[in-house]
């Protein structure tokens, strides 16, 4: 087993190097000077900026001098926001983002469950093709669209109930509910899915036709048998599920002005700001890359076999 992890631990440090390194030469491949425009700085700011980060010399260069400044867990400083580490903007805003993703991933996943077994017990009827339309719809419109419609339907909410529910914002639970949900609506279209087709071919296995012929209830086949075995594969998909949907919410985050690390990743791709791009991405990879090994070491634990899988 320790062979197994180091081998996955190495295998995700080449992937977090590949990620930084694509990053990199593709930032500089933009045309465009980070430190002009709205972005302006005094001459001695900008010489400083150039000592540090080697901008005044050739890319290889500054490409050693951001892996070694990286491999020293140094991401530099933001060209756009005075004086602040983009260390610390991943440390302040990632919790905002991280419980955003939390409660998308718990909606997501309860209502996957649920509605992927309903599809599967009521199969080719009206719950079925229902559901499924709302799957198919939910994986085909872009999650700022469905942002977009929460704002709106919050709006006619307050207006109908008297309520107070912020539209935008974050601090409150009340502005966590919308975002959440909307952020999990295309995990839970996929899981959705992945669990309706593992609950049919649990239906139709040996042993659920065995404890039929034993005369159990309906209700005890279903959440002592046919739940538990076609709820696997659901889990499987969980840990890179919970990191896809805590990094990816970038969109709902901006829609929503939720003060998240998303948000400050799309403020520094449109300024050009270089280093905060860097440490964001390289951030967002490594939280990625390691939510999946560690899938695989639990996969490892729980199935010997992967151990020798070439």
């Amino acid at each position: 087993m320790l062979k197994y992890t180091l081998k996955r631990l190495f295998s995700g440090l080449v992937t977090i190097w590949f990620i930084a390194t694509v990053t990199f030469f593709g930032m500089h491949a933009v045309p465009g000077d980070p430190l002009m425009g709205d972005k302006a700085v005094s001459p001695e700011i900008r010489a400083n900026l150039e000592a540090r980060y080697g901008l005044d010399k050739p890319l290889l260069k500054q490409y050693q001098i951001f892996l070694t400044n990286m491999a020293q867990g140094d991401f530099g400083i933001s060209f756009t926001q005075e004086n602040r580490k983009v260390n610390d903007i991943i440390k302040e805003h990632f919790s905002v983002s991280a419980m955003l993703g939390l409660l998308a991933v718990i909606f997501a996943t309860i209502g996957g469950v649920v509605f992927g077994a309903i599809t599967a017990l009521y199969r080719n009827r009206w719950p079925d093709y229902v559901t499924m339309f709302v799957v198919v719809l939910c994986v085909s419109v872009p999650s700022f669209v469905f942002a977009a419609f929460g704002q709106l339907g919050i709006m006619h909410f307050n207006d109908l109930f008297g309520t107070r529910i912020p539209i935008a914002g974050w601090g409150t639970i009340g502005h966590m509910i919308v975002p959440s949900l909307v952020l999990g609506l295309g995990t839970m279209a996929y899981l959705t899915r992945l669990m309706r087709s593992s609950m049919l071919e649990v239906t139709g296995a040996d042993y659920i036709r065995t404890a039929r012929a034993k005369g159990l209830s309906m209700q005890r086949i279903f959440w002592r048998h046919q739940l538990r075995n076609a709820i696997l594969p659901v889990v499987t998909v969980l840990g890179p599920a919970i990191a896809a949907i805590t990094t990816g919410g970038f969109v709902v985050e901006l829609v929503f002005a939720i003060p998240g690390l998303g948000r400050y990743f799309v403020q520094a791709v449109q300024q050009l700001d270089y280093t905060v791009i860097m440490g964001t991405t390289v951030f967002y990879g490594a939280f990625l890359v390691l939510m999946v090994i560690l899938v695989d070491i639990l996969y490892g634990f729980i199935d010997p076999r992967i151990q020798v899988a070439k």
